[in-house]
C-alpha cells in the first residue's frame, strides 16, 4: 500500500499544509465517500457545505483562506493536484506487459517500437507503425500504412484503418473506429453512388477519444484532430472536419462534413452542428443545441436554430408564459365577441 504524511504529498504536488504535516495519507477519494485515511479535493464551491460533514482526513483546495477541522492541502489548481494524487495512490497496475500475445496477427513488414504491447486476436497490417510503447488491446485492429504515435494507447476492440495517423500519448476507449468512410454518395437515375473516400485521418499528440466514437476518413486530404483534445463517448465527426487544439466534445456530439472548430472550442452534449460552418476560437455551444451557421469566436450559443445564450432565455422565459398569453388572448377575444354584439343590438333598436 502506498503512503505519505501530508507534507510529503504537499512537496510532490507544489502545496502547502495548514494543519499536521505528519497527518498519514493512505489514498484518494471524493469529499462525500472519503474515509479516515484519504485525501480529497475541493475545486467546485458547490461542495464547500461538505467540508464540514467529510470523513477524510485531509482535503486539497485551493489557497484562499477557509476553516476547516482537517488539515488543508492549499494547491494553485486543486482539480489537477487531485489528477496527479490519484496517480500517487493508485498507479496503473493493469496496463499490460510489453509483447506480443501469440493470438495477434502482425505483418512482417509493420515497424513496432520499443516495448510495444499488442494483445490477443489483435491484428497490425503491412506498413503500419507504432512507436515506443504503444499499447494495442485484446481485438484492436491498426489498418495497412497507420501510425501511432509513442505511449498511445488503444483499449479493446478500436480500429484505426488504413493510413490513418494517431499522435502521441493518446487514449482511445473501446469501440473507437478511426478513419471509417465518409457519408458520400452522389444520386443520378434515381440510385446513390457511393463516392470514394481516400482522405485519412490526423489525429493530432495527447488526444482522448471516448468509447464509441466514430471519426471518418476525408473524402479527399484529411480529417483532422488538433493536439490537446478531448472527446467524449458516442460523437460522430464527419468527413474533412477540422477541429483545433484543446477543444472539448462531449458525448452525443454530431458534426456534419467540412465544418471547422478553432482552439478552445466547446460543444455541449448531443449539439449537432450543420456541414461546411466554422466555430470560431473559444466560442461554447449549449446541450442540445443545432448550429446551422458559423459562429463567431468566443460566443456562447444555444438553442435550435443556435443563437446568442442570452437571447435564447429571454425566448425560453416567453414560451413558459405562452399557457397564460393563449388564455388571455381567449378571454380577450370572448370580451370583445360580447362588446360587439351588444352593439350591434343597440345599433337595431
Amino acid at each position: 500500500m502506498t503512503t505519505r504524511t501530508l507534507a510529503e504529498l504537499a512537496a510532490e504536488l507544489g502545496g502547502v499544509v495548514v494543519g499536521d504535516g505528519a497527518t498519514v495519507i493512505r489514498g484518494v477519494a471524493g469529499i462525500r465517500e472519503a474515509l479516515p485515511g484519504d485525501i480529497t479535493f475541493l475545486a467546485n464551491v458547490r461542495y464547500e457545505p461538505h467540508l464540514d460533514e467529510t470523513r477524510a482526513s485531509a482535503v486539497i483546495c485551493s489557497r484562499e483562506p477557509r476553516r476547516s477541522a482537517i488539515p488543508l492541502l492549499q494547491v494553485d489548481n486543486p482539480y489537477l493536484a487531485f489528477q496527479r494524487a490519484v496517480l500517487i495512490f493508485r498507479p496503473d497496475t493493469y496496463r499490460p506487459a510489453p509483447g506480443i500475445h501469440p493470438s495477434a496477427v502482425v505483418a512482417p513488414d509493420a515497424e513496432l517500437g520499443a516495448e510495444v504491447s499488442i494483445g490477443p486476436h489483435s491484428v497490425v497490417e503491412s506498413g503500419a507503425r507504432l512507436g515506443a510503447r504503444v499499447v494495442v488491446m485484446a481485438g484492436g485492429y491498426v489498418g495497412a500504412q497507420a501510425a501511432l504515435g509513442e505511449d498511445t494507447f488503444l483499449y479493446p476492440h478500436v480500429t484505426v484503418r488504413e493510413e490513418c495517423v494517431v499522435g502521441a500519448r493518446c487514449i482511445l476507449h473501446p469501440g473507437v473506429v478511426v478513419g471509417g468512410d465518409g457519408f458520400g454518395f452522389a444520386l443520378d437515375h434515381g440510385r446513390y453512388h457511393k463516392v470514394p473516400q481516400v482522405g485519412n485521418v490526423v489525429i493530432g499528440d495527447d488526444v482522448e477519444i471516448g468509447a464509441n466514437t466514430t471519426i471518418d476518413r476525408a473524402t479527399t486530404d484529411s480529417t483532422r484532430i488538433g493536439d490537446g483534445t478531448k472527446i467524449d463517448n458516442l460523437v460522430q465527426i464527419g468527413h474533412n472536419v477540422a477541429t483545433g487544439r484543446h477543444c472539448i466534445i462531449v458525448a452525443q456530439v454530431g458534426i456534419a462534413g467540412s465544418t471547422q472548430l478553432e482552439d478552445y472550442v466547446t460543444l455541449g452534449g448531443q449539439a449537432g452542428l450543420a456541414g461546411h460552418i466554422r466555430v470560431g476560437k473559444g466560442a461554447m455551444v449549449g446541450g442540445q443545441s443545432g448550429v446551422t451557421k458559423s459562429v463567431a469566436p468566443d460566443a456562447v450559443v444555444t438553442g435550435y436554430p443556435a443563437m446568442p445564450h442570452a437571447t435564447w432565455k429571454r425566448l425560453y422565459a416567453f414560451l413558459q408564459k405562452l399557457p397564460q398569453l393563449f388564455q388571455r388572448t381567449r378571454d380577450l377575444e370572448q370580451r370583445l365577441e360580447t362588446l360587439e354584439g351588444r352593439t350591434e343590438r343597440e345599433e337595431v333598436r
